[in-house]
């Protein structure tokens, strides 16, 4: 098996982040995507993809602080639900 480019890679998790199971989690995943992923590393990226396997409403209570994430993408789950706050 051949090693995905990374500009096919960007492409496929933004286009998973935009089609999500709710459209809240469409907007949130989208926007988040659309300002990160570029920059992100492929070990951050391989996260951002495992993150993207977890159920929309798990992933919607999580970003939105109603529980607690598991920690292997807590990290990335506060810097996702951070992309909606307010700035201070």
């Amino acid at each position: 098996m051949s090693e995905e480019l990374r500009e096919h890679r960007l492409k496929r998790l933004h286009m998973r982040s935009m089609r999500r199971g709710i459209k809240e989690m469409d907007l949130i995943l989208s926007t988040y995507a659309g300002r990160h992923l570029a920059d992100m590393t492929d070990a951050e990226l391989d996260t951002y993809d495992a993150m993207l396997n977890e159920n929309d409403q798990d992933l919607y209570r999580w970003v939105t602080g109603q529980e607690a994430a598991p920690d292997h993408i807590a990290a990335l789950i506060e810097d996702v639900s951070r992309t909606f706050q307010p700035e201070k």
